[in-house]
């Protein structure tokens, strides 16, 4: 008889996490954690087993400790304070169980705040500038504690933009049509990319090659500053470049969410994730990733 399959819980289902489940679905049998009943029916279509669930009310989590051999939490931390609660919830529910064998984190590059520009791989130590920044570094701090705890594998990916024309909120062509202005040449910073499809195989990959307690760059090979990556992305698809300010101008008539993501330049490097979990890109630059379908 065929041995059962392990069991996988992915935290936090959304745009990323619907693109890993045709990777795990034929090995894994997937439980989906979600806080909204309504998406239930979409995550039994999708082939996945919903679980009802709030990271912030570790009331409704009790149940998960003994059901899964490996996680792969996503769920974004909450929207203030220094702290991801919601990490914090998770782990004291798998705690509890001493099921769980391997995790992988999705975190950001946010952790290291302003590079200047900078070239540099995954020993470059954390220097966060915002708070989100700061919830982010204590949920990597949480998760690489809980695997020395539990002997748990633990894979932190920190990741940079993630874009691709399928996906809300990262499709570069909605800020093109809104006009949005970026810096000019002179006051731009580098940003880091990696496609949404390449970022589900870096957490698949993760799952099954990653090292105890490793911290690794998900991200492209592109070296391209924030303005150009939208003049090439306008370029591709027939529409206007936007218009360039100065940071001054842009602290006139910007978010200051758009604005902390223009004051942190850097450079990601990603032989960690090319080597160490033997992923090739299928989009290696953006210009592939941006490319109109055929």
């Amino acid at each position: 008889m065929p041995l059962p399959r392990p069991a996988l819980l992915i935290v936090g289902c959304g745009d990323v996490g619907l693109r890993v489940l045709p990777w795990v679905l034929a090995r894994w049998q997937v439980r989906v954690l979600t806080s909204s009943p309504a998406r239930c029916a979409e995550l039994r279509a999708a082939g996945a087993v919903p679980l009802v669930g709030n990271l912030d009310d570790r009331a409704t989590l009790g149940r998960l400790g003994g059901l899964a051999d490996a996680v792969l939490q996503l769920a974004p931390p909450p929207g203030q304070g220094t702290q991801d609660t919601r990490s914090m919830h998770l782990a004291q529910a798998l705690l509890r169980g001493g099921r769980v064998q391997r995790l992988v984190y999705m975190s950001t590059s946010g952790v290291y705040g302003d590079a200047d520009g900078a070239r540099f791989d995954e020993t470059r130590a954390v220097a966060p500038a915002s708070a989100r920044g700061q919830r982010r570094v204590h949920a990597e701090a949480l998760w690489r504690w809980y695997g020395r705890r539990t002997g748990a594998v633990v894979t932190v990916l920190r990741v940079p933009g993630i874009y691709a024309l399928d996906r809300v909120g990262g499709d570069p062509r909605e800020r093109l049509r809104r006009g949005t202005p970026v810096l000019s040449a002179e006051d731009d910073v580098y940003t880091n990319h990696i496609h949404a499809d390449d970022l589900a195989r870096a957490c698949v990959a993760a799952l099954y090659r990653g090292r105890p307690q490793r911290v690794l760059h998900a991200s492209d090979d592109t070296e391209l500053k924030m303005g150009d990556y939208f003049d090439l992305a306008a370029d591709l698809h027939g529409l206007p470049r936007p218009p360039r300010i100065t940071r001054a101008e842009a602290a006139t008539v910007l978010s200051p969410m758009q604005l902390s993501f223009m004051g942190e330049s850097r450079r990601l490097v990603n032989q960690r994730l090319t080597q160490e979990l033997k992923l090739r890109l299928r989009y290696p630059t953006v210009r592939e990733g941006l490319a109109p379908p055929v």
